[in-house]
């Protein structure tokens, strides 16, 4: 069976690091890494599982970190916040049909022009969406790729991730919306692949980990 890990970061925004780390999307994704073993080789995040996603709280965020493998936490600067891991399996295991959920998850709802509309009209490879267009794309992501029936749904647009690859100099720019509400369960199977997998595009840079919790109980 997979073992699935969940890291809530209560990060210290007093520390120049944290500070560099919110406001880089990039940046965030070479710390969380470092968490992990090295020398996992190539598409290591991928291999590892790893998604996160920055929330913003009443008075601060919390970075919240899913992976298959456990991180080490004493990799973490000492200054940079507090820190705790949680075993999320047996909520993975025990998804089932018919089961109500509650769900969140950060996404980057695209749509995704063909080749021959970009050749004629230079239109980006993903043209961001906002409003409908993105409650529509969450919708077709849920029902028709993860497993899910929506209840009820509800949408909030985020600033964009934004940060530069070291390599290449290259910027990285998602568009980012918040996608909360009720489902039931429909493909027990699938839903828990898309939670291990994440949902759309960005998944190195802070979108497409779902989160789930039983209707009645907190969400995580």
């Amino acid at each position: 069976m997979t073992t699935l890990w969940l890291t809530r970061i209560l990060p210290n925004l007093a520390a120049h690091e944290v500070r560099r780390d919110l406001a880089n999307a990039v940046s965030m994704h070479h710390r969380l890494m470092k968490l992990f073993p090295d020398g996992i080789g190539p598409q290591a995040r991928q291999r590892l599982g790893v998604l996160f996603r920055t929330e913003d709280n009443d008075s601060s965020p919390a970075i919240l970190l899913q992976s298959q493998v456990r991180p080490d936490l004493n990799r973490l600067p000492a200054t940079y916040g507090h820190a705790a891991t949680k075993d999320l399996s047996p909520l993975l295991h025990a998804l089932r049909p018919g089961l109500t959920v509650r769900y969140r998850i950060t996404a980057n709802a695209v749509r995704k022009p063909g080749h021959t509309t970009r050749a004629a009209t230079g239109a980006p490879t993903a043209i961001p969406l906002t409003g409908a267009d993105a409650d529509q794309w969450w919708q077709r992501q849920a029902e028709e790729n993860s497993g899910l029936h929506l209840d009820a749904a509800h949408s909030t647009p985020l600033d964009t991730a934004r940060g530069t690859r070291a390599g290449d100099k290259r910027p990285v720019i998602h568009a980012r919306t918040r996608f909360d509400g009720t489902a039931r369960i429909k493909d027990a199977d699938l839903l828990r692949r898309r939670i291990l997998d994440g949902i759309g595009r960005g998944k190195a840079y802070g979108c497409g980990l779902l989160t789930l919790a039983p209707a009645t109980g907190r969400s995580t």
